[in-house]
């Protein structure tokens, strides 16, 4: 099926030192993802899931082991746009202000200036999100909601797009402090790149012998069209059955006699748009329940809390989610 008239966008510019072309949607993923896959070797579908999220203009937290890569990928993706870009670095002694800025006294002018702190970018990379103490993790949470952070009684716009990539480690506990629940409700998505497979690795050591091809990745694309590009996703037809298939899901997962707490609204929503943007990916205009069967573990089990009791009983909440699919099904007549 060819895309709808909305899915085929122009924008000037293209990659540095490109001059005036037209993109479509298909052709702005696939650069991407084929930059990307440069540094990031054998994992094209969690590259292509990353970019759905970042299409919805969803934060993602990319949970895995030490060394898969999470780091290198949120690079790898911000190099590719080419959209300003920082690195914070997350640590037990790290404070609020040095996320969000601070205001400086300037003796010449007798006035406090303010510095904006790193968060005001458009991608920001949160290394070890966990490693950060709540009351720093909480300084987070206005930016991602509202897009927009507060010092000192003053709320000052950040930019657009704004997008947060986060990583942290599962295994590793000591010394961390887990995400509250509020705060993993505003992550979109939550993905895991996984050790690669054994030709994939072999060729990840011969990509290494000389220098990390992180240092070569350049931009591929105007990432600032990420704005117009979502604008476009969501046009992406959803028929009613699949509505009611997705809310089936959500209101099961809140009911579930395993469950402390379901998926939020929030969570319901995410599944909506990022499945409009898989199937934008896919070269299609409409979703189909394929999409949301993928998205779901990937944009709800991070928003659910296994009870105690079943947790003693080895449930987890990947398998009760698994379960509420194959129990749920797609109602097409009513």
């Amino acid at each position: 099926m060819r895309f709808a008239p909305s899915l085929a966008l122009s924008y000037t510019g293209g990659a540095k030192g490109a001059g005036p072309m037209a993109i479509s949607l298909i052709e702005f993923t696939e650069r991407v993802i084929r930059n990307v896959e440069t540094v990031i070797v054998g994992k094209r579908p969690q590259i292509e899931l990353l970019m759905a999220a970042m299409l919805c203009q969803g934060h993602i937290i990319i949970e895995d082991v030490p060394g898969t890569g999470k780091t290198m990928l949120a690079r790898a993706m911000a190099a590719s746009l080419g959209i300003s870009f920082k690195r914070l670095q997350c640590t037990p002694d790290l404070l609020p202000n040095d996320i969000t800025g601070v205001s400086v006294f300037n003796q010449n002018t007798q006035e406090f200036d303010f510095r904006p702190g790193p968060v005001f970018v458009n991608i920001l990379l949160a290394d070890e999100i966990n490693r950060a103490t709540p009351r720093t993790q909480a300084a987070l949470l206005e930016a991602m909601q509202e897009r927009q952070v507060t010092v000192d009684g003053v709320t000052r716009s950040l930019a657009a797009p704004f997008l947060v990539l986060a990583t942290q480690n599962p295994i590793e506990y000591e010394g961390t402090f887990p995400l509250p629940e509020a705060q993993l409700d505003r992550f979109i998505m939550r993905l895991s790149l996984g050790y690669p497979e054994a030709d994939h690795e072999t060729q990840i050591l011969r990509n290494l012998k000389k220098q990390h091809p992180i240092e070569t990745v350049s931009q591929v694309v105007d990432g600032a069209a990420l704005m117009e590009l979502s604008d476009a996703v969501s046009d992406i037809h959803v028929d009613e059955s699949l509505e009611r298939y997705i809310l089936a899901i959500v209101r099961a997962s809140r009911s579930h006699p395993d469950l402390a707490l379901g998926a939020s609204p929030r969570g319901s929503l995410a599944l909506y748009k990022t499945a409009q943007a898989l199937a934008a990916l896919r070269g299609r205009d409409y979703v189909v329940p394929d999409d949301i069967k993928t998205l779901t573990p990937l944009t709800l089990v991070h928003r659910l809390i296994v009870k105690p009791g079943s947790q003693l009983r080895g449930r987890t909440a990947q398998a009760i989610l698994n379960e509420i699919l194959d129990q749920t099904v797609l109602d097409i007549e009513s």
